[in-house]
């Protein structure tokens, strides 16, 4: 038949006739090319030699028909044989315990699966048209179907044959003709053995989903805290007040922009964004340690002054590296120490804490230095006072190679219309 014919919501009458001019049964081989199939859409069974009648229904029918054997608890099984008397006879040895649809060929099989999903499936391997090894090769092909069990069914009893057949996914092999005990007692443990997992399929999800929970819990209440920390920084720096948050989103469009443009791939590829985002809020962390007759000071610090102010970067990653000494969860904790630590190091090696450069300075602190030095520019202090977004864009630019990361420039470059929306949004 034409599978690919839409036999939805329609009925499909079989009659499959097999007999010799004496009009006795003839052995599987003969009785394949002795078969007569005719298609009529009257009424939804097949009959099979004359000998007994095995109804289903396609389309919505069947489906209705399949989610109520499914209430029932009935399991359903369909058994997949282009010999009638392997139909009739498994049908039988089946029917007290499950819900049977003798199928007699793979590509009825197919355009039944479109609308049931059966628990269990017994598949002929010597079929005509489509042979049962092609017919699995399908079946573990498209998602929905590749975990439904498949037990192969041969009168072959070669090593070879079965090795096959397990090697393409099947769960089983049954030799016929069919003793029925061992066909009960065979289906019956491998339907206990899908029962087992997806029970445990369950279990796993419930508690991915209880994971889920306490992670997005943990992760929370730790931003709550570093907006605790960041807020009390700004407190005591209150000229620099918004500057944590302005950063983030700053650090939040560098990155996006990176990823779109492939800079930096390597390196950015294993990192949480989420993660990397929410650290920049430690980067002043050390200001803690700042006293405030320096912090507040409402002029210009004395180089002595703005000695001791530049030693807030090493102090806030030492701080950030005694956390990491006594927590599990370090990645966060990583970005952080440095960001703190490397956000005030230059591209030319002239920067602090370490006066690191080029590479050897971290990409987090690289970032943070444009993103860092960008708000401080566009914003108020008590020594300056707040530039236009064009200057601060210039002087990021002018500072290509010597204070900043070429590479991450041009990828400042790009967004820098996205920064000047931030300004206006927090209204500097």
């Amino acid at each position: 038949m034409d599978t690919n014919t839409n036999i939805t919501d329609k009925h499909l009458d079989l009659d499959w006739a097999a007999q010799d001019s004496d009009g006795a049964h003839q052995d599987s081989d003969r009785m394949r090319q002795g078969m007569r199939w005719e298609n009529r859409e009257k009424h939804p069974s097949i009959s099979l030699g004359g000998k007994i009648n095995l109804s289903w229904n396609h389309g919505a029918d069947a489906e209705s028909e399949a989610v109520e054997q499914e209430r029932q608890g009935r399991k359903i099984i369909m058994l997949v044989d282009d010999n009638p008397t392997n139909l009739t006879l498994g049908r039988e040895i089946l029917k007290d315990d499950y819900k049977v649809y003798p199928i007699p060929s793979a590509e009825i099989m197919f355009d039944l699966l479109e609308n049931v999903r059966p628990n269990l499936i017994l598949l002929d391997i010597e079929m005509p048209n489509m042979d049962g090894y092609e017919a699995m090769r399908r079946l573990k092909s498209v998602a929905e179907w590749a975990a439904i069990p498949v037990i192969f069914l041969t009168a072959k009893t070669d090593g070879g044959c079965e090795l096959k057949g397990l090697g393409l996914g099947a769960v089983d092999y049954i030799t016929k003709p069919f003793s029925a005990p061992l066909l009960r007692k065979r289906i019956e443990n491998h339907l206990v053995t899908e029962e087992q997992k997806e029970q445990l399929r369950m279990q796993n999800s419930d508690l991915e989903l209880l994971v889920q929970k306490k992670t997005e819990e943990v992760t929370n209440l730790r931003n709550a805290i570093l907006c605790a920390v960041a807020d009390l920084v700004e407190f005591r720096d209150e000229p620099t007040g918004g500057h944590a948050s302005r950063t983030q989103r700053y650090m939040e469009l560098m990155l996006m922009e990176m990823v779109e443009s492939g800079v930096y791939s390597d390196v950015i590829a294993d990192w949480d964004f989420e993660t990397v985002i929410a650290s920049t809020q430690m980067h002043d962390v050390g200001k803690i340690a700042i006293s405030d007759r320096i912090l507040q000071k409402p002029g210009k610090l004395t180089d002595e002054e703005y000695e001791v102010m530049r030693t807030h970067a090493s102090i806030g990653a030492s701080i950030i590296r005694n956390i990491e000494a006594n927590v599990c969860e370090t990645m966060f904790l990583k970005h952080a120490r440095l960001i703190a630590g490397g956000h005030h190091e230059k591209w030319d090696g002239s920067g602090y804490p370490y006066k690191l450069s080029g590479d050897d300075i971290p990409l987090e602190g690289r970032l943070m230095a444009i993103v860092d030095v960008y708000d401080a520019l566009v914003s108020s202090r008590p020594y300056k006072p707040a530039f236009s977004m064009q200057k601060a864009y210039d002087i990021i630019l002018e500072g290509s190679g010597t204070h900043f990361d070429p590479k991450l420039v041009e990828v400042f470059k790009r967004v820098a219309h996205d920064f000047a929306d931030v300004i206006r949004e927090y209204a500097v």
